[in-house]
């Protein structure tokens, strides 16, 4: 197999790791910058250069896909896969995490923790939104900061407005963000391959340094971790589109909250804390991935008029209760039931003698205006607890 790493440092730790474990594993390797890509398009043959010559001569290819580069990166990353060369990460998935926005917008409508964060506009909007994530102390951070670079912690609500107010004058997109206070200057740093976790270690900041990174000097050991914590990596690093991924996490006293998922994680510091060759796992996953890789299920279903992939949600009230699948009357419309997911586990090609319950989720492929009959009208907004101080509002249709 070849493979390519697209990387723009020979240098970096993570990069001479997988060159190595890909070739003790008897591929062939390229290292690629991607800055010295040129894709081409044209009618039915997306094609892209290097070094003058068409690159189609890749398996696969595992970007390491660093912040300045971004937007060319993960160009190239999706015409690699336009071109049916597996990626060990999408485009859209290294999109969805590199904006702190993006990722935590992605992943509050699912059943994951997260700390309580804001994002503001207005000079006005600051103190208020201050309030709503509990007030001082707060974390703030600008959008797309990496290894501890533009996360602030103000200990105060006057320090707090001061300092949004003077990041945003200067044209800078910054989150107010719950401060965890019994996680103070600790996270845990879940490496994800595929469907698993394939090690963890604790992050522990030295002397003042709130912050735990690596590269802030933070103290690193080997974790095991908690069935729950391990889930919830995996599933946040799904739902956010990675296969690879580094998912942060603080301890809280409700359970995991995911601060962060990193497309390009680093491998050094948890290489180091665990002793186990994840470069190795990384390359093993790709391997095994080549074979049978992901399809993307909206691109290549939706191409015929009036048929896609949708939802459909089993709520209270549904007629679809109580029936099994057979019975439903979904097959009868020409919608197929892909997945079912319950209670967050997914079932993939459910029976069709299994009965259908309230909570339910049908992830169905057919004529789009069949499946819009299942769909149930939308709720008015829920009510939602704003806490104000020690007082706890209740603010209705929000």
């Amino acid at each position: 197999m070849k493979i390519a790493i697209l990387s723009r440092s020979a240098a970096a730790y993570s990069t001479k790791r997988l060159v190595e474990a890909a070739k003790a594993r008897g591929h062939e390797v390229d290292l690629v910058d991607v800055l010295k890509l040129s894709i081409s398009l044209e009618e039915s043959y997306p094609d892209i250069h290097w070094r003058g010559k068409p690159l189609d001569h890749f398996d696969a290819a595992i970007p390491r896909i660093g912040a300045s580069v971004t937007f060319f990166g993960t160009a190239a990353v999706r015409q690699l896969e336009q071109m049916d060369v597996f990626c060990a990460n999408s485009a859209q998935g290294i999109t969805n995490s590199r904006d702190k926005l993006r990722c935590l917008q992605i992943l509050s409508r699912h059943d994951i923790g997260i700390p309580a964060t804001e994002f503001v506009g207005q000079r006005k909007d600051v103190m208020p939104a201050i309030e709503r994530v509990g007030g001082a102390p707060v974390i703030i951070k600008l959008l797309e900061g990496t290894q501890g670079v533009g996360v602030i912690l103000a200990e105060s609500t006057a320090v707090a407005a001061a300092i949004v107010e003077t990041l945003q004058s200067t044209k800078q997109h910054v989150l107010i963000q719950k401060f965890v206070a019994e996680s103070k200057g600790k996270d845990v740093r879940a490496l994800v391959v595929g469907d698993r976790v394939v090690a963890a270690m604790r992050r522990s900041a030295q002397g003042q340094e709130f912050r735990s990174n690596v590269h802030r000097g933070g103290r690193t050991e080997a974790l095991k971790l908690d069935p729950v914590y391990a889930e919830t990596a995996v599933r946040a690093a799904q739902i956010v589109g990675l296969r690879i991924a580094g998912v942060d996490m603080l301890e809280g006293k409700d359970g995991p909250q995911v601060m962060e998922i990193n497309s390009s994680p680093g491998l050094e510091g948890i290489e180091g804390a665990t002793g186990m060759d994840i470069a190795g796992a990384i390359v093993d996953y790709v391997q095994e991935q080549v074979r049978f890789p992901d399809l993307d299920l909206r691109q290549r279903l939706t191409v015929s008029l009036g048929s896609g992939v949708a939802e459909i949600p089993v709520g209270e009230g549904s007629e679809l209760i109580g029936r099994t699948i057979s019975a439903s009357g979904l097959r009868e419309k020409d919608i197929v039931i892909m997945t079912l997911n319950r209670d967050g586990k997914v079932i993939t090609n459910p029976r069709v003698d299994r009965q259908l319950q309230a909570g339910d989720r049908l992830l169905c492929f057919g004529k789009l205006t069949s499946m819009r009959e299942f769909v149930p009208e939308r709720k008015p907004p829920r009510v939602r607890k704003l806490r104000s101080g020690n007082t706890t509002l209740v603010a209705e249709n929000l």
